[in-house]
């Protein structure tokens, strides 16, 4: 069981990595504190909108 866990260290530290700069861009563009809330909640949100607009383009069903 130990091994399960290190082996999903990386991802766990790719996607921290992308929340941050994602948190960092959404942030420092935000013109009020809405536009700021929205913000975090795309950062949090981000990996599915990546997939769902790459299978959008892949014009996958």
């Amino acid at each position: 069981m130990n091994n399960k866990i290190k082996q999903q260290a990386p991802q766990n530290a790719i996607y921290g990595m992308g929340l941050i700069g994602a948190l960092v861009y959404y942030l420092s563009i935000a013109t009020s504190f809405w536009t700021g809330v929205i913000g975090v909640l795309k950062a949090v949100f981000w990996p599915g909108f990546l997939v769902y607009e790459a299978l959008k383009a892949l014009g996958a069903s």
